[in-house]
């Protein structure tokens, strides 16, 4: 089991020049991939991998109330995912900024549609540290401020 994230966008970058060790973009041709997919707004849609492949080498918050934060000393996330997690900020950031319109799925292999929550993130209010991937939750995303 693992997880799946994806992005769409109304941008026509290829997001595959940003392919690194951390962070993969696979251009999604077919929407039955994942029914998960169907919950993507916009045009262009990839799925990103991470170091492991699929999207586990990210942080990921799994249970409880959807928020935000920084990293914690008592709870021990690894470095890659800090560092894959902070490439994919700075991406989204990026294409929110040049004013594309950008959202995000982050599912639990096996999950449906209709299980996925939607919420509306601006960047503007979660630094690059405290950003997380939050399982079965559809982000719709936004940046206000220039950067």
């Amino acid at each position: 089991m693992c997880y799946g994230v994806y992005i769409s966008t109304d941008s026509d970058e290829d997001l595959s020049k940003h392919n690194s060790e951390l962070v993969r973009f696979e251009k999604v041709t077919d929407s039955n991939t994942d029914p998960c997919t169907r919950l993507l707004e916009f045009p262009n849609q990839w799925y990103v991998g991470s170091k492991s492949g699929c999207s586990c080498t990210f942080r990921h918050l799994s249970s409880g109330e959807p928020m935000f934060c920084e990293p914690e000393d008592w709870y021990k996330e690894e470095q890659d995912e800090l560092d894959a997690t902070g490439e994919l900020y700075g991406i989204l950031v990026s294409l929110l900024s040049s004013g594309y319109g950008v959202d995000l799925v982050d599912r639990w292999e096996g999950t449906q549609p209709e299980d996925i929550t939607t919420l509306d993130v601006t960047l503007d209010d979660v630094s690059e540290s405290a950003f997380r991937l939050i399982e079965n939750h559809k982000f719709r995303l936004k940046k206000i401020k220039a950067q």
